[in-house]
């Protein structure tokens, strides 16, 4: 597995590389936004470690122009703790966030929680579709369609929208959501289940504002409001 550090801070480059590198992951590092985009596009990595602070192009900046082309897994370094500055990364396409300083052991636990589940959600169908085929699920190459048109997901999002579309009408609360994501471990916020669930909205809803797909259930949570056709 190829992974991609970005920090302008050598030694945190440094320090992140030893423990990822004795973990047998390939690493490859940069010390800012426009080096991280090259090196995205050399290396084409599996998982990538973003610093949002960075001199030249901001890491939201980075991340944003990578969502552009690709869904590759991204956790945000940051030093912000503000829960709306957390949202705010997940929001424009990051997967994970961990706060500095860190221990590089748990940055090493979240690499591997977030592989984990790029590359081993279930798969029972080979398709599944929705709506007269307006919507359609392919769990085996993770991909989307809708009306025609490929949908670019994030693995998270990915696996948010399988793991509802897979129990048509089965309400999920937020909990069992982030337990189904393997991130209840990591003491993260129920709202960022919200987070993710608008950005789904915006990426399959024809109206976010009267969804078809992804349904609120006040009080309890979420379920997919349609059943396979």
């Amino acid at each position: 597995m190829k992974i991609l550090i970005v920090d302008d801070e050598p030694k945190i480059l440094d320090i992140v590389e030893a423990y990822l590198s004795q973990s047998s992951y390939q690493v490859s590092r940069a010390l800012n936004g426009k080096e991280a985009l090259n090196k995205f596009n050399l290396v084409k990595p599996n998982l990538i470690i973003l610093d949002l602070m960075l001199p030249d192009i901001s890491g939201t900046d980075v991340c944003i122009k990578i969502r552009e082309s690709s869904d590759v897994p991204i956790i945000m370094l940051t030093a912000k703790i503000a829960e709306t500055d957390i949202l705010k990364g997940l929001q424009i396409g990051a997967d994970d966030y961990i706060t500095k300083p860190f221990s590089p052991k748990e940055l090493v636990a979240r690499v591997e929680t977030v592989l984990r589940r790029t590359v081993s959600l279930p798969t029972k169908e080979m398709v599944l579709s929705f709506n007269k085929a307006s919507l359609i699920i392919y769990p085996e190459n993770k991909r989307v369609i809708k009306n025609d048109l490929e949908v670019i997901l994030t693995p998270t999002e990915f696996e948010l929208l399988f793991i509802l579309a897979s129990y048509p009408k089965q309400i999920f609360s937020r909990e069992r959501l982030l337990e189904s994501l393997k991130e209840n471990e990591l003491n993260v916020l129920d709202r960022i289940i919200d987070s993710h669930i608008k950005n789904l909205r915006q990426k399959i809803e024809d109206d976010t504002r009267n969804p078809c797909f992804i349904l609120t259930v006040y009080g309890a949570g979420y379920r997919f409001g349609v059943t396979k056709k």
